[in-house]
């Protein structure tokens, strides 16, 4: 047994060793690095997935953003007016269709997306310190069949729990 996260009694050895306990721990810190990284620039993960979005995709309506990234309709109003506000986004009505509009990336967008990368790239290198190149890179693709496998409906778990 070695000591609790808080200092406190010692985690048992089963608890240590579930990967869904590990996955979620690593989750909040991995939460908290970039939440603080990405406010240090006055911005938070949604503003840095449209940013990214528009650069990958290009121009796209709001519905396609909101599949895109997979932020929720109506608060991607609220990313997209804010994003609008300080001039890195431009809403205009979609030529082929009036009662939509089409979100562009602005060239101060492109040069705050290059900011938020590198917030971000410090952010991931705090988290994987403890892991070499060739670990990061296996992580990675490790935690990307597993979300790969559970978007597309893999398998439930049985009633034993395997």
């Amino acid at each position: 047994m070695t000591t609790g996260e808080n200092g406190g009694a010692a985690v048992p050895a089963r608890l240590r060793e579930l990967p869904s306990r590990l996955l979620g721990q690593a989750s909040t810190h991995a939460q908290r690095l970039v939440t603080e990284a990405l406010g240090r620039a006055d911005a938070h993960k949604w503003h840095y997935a449209v940013l990214v979005a528009l650069e990958e995709s290009g121009p796209a309506s709001q519905a396609a953003l909101s599949d895109r990234t997979g932020i929720h309709r109506s608060d991607l109003v609220a990313v997209i007016n804010e994003l609008a506000g300080r001039e890195l986004v431009e809403r205009a009505p979609d030529p082929e269709d009036r009662r939509r509009n089409v979100i562009t990336l602005t060239p101060l967008g492109r040069r705050r997306l290059r900011r938020l990368e590198q917030l971000l790239d410090a952010a991931q290198g705090e988290l994987l310190t403890p892991l070499s190149a060739a670990e990061r890179e296996q992580l990675t693709r490790l935690l990307g069949r597993i979300v790969e496998h559970h978007a597309h409906g893999g398998p439930a778990m049985g009633s034993d729990g395997q």
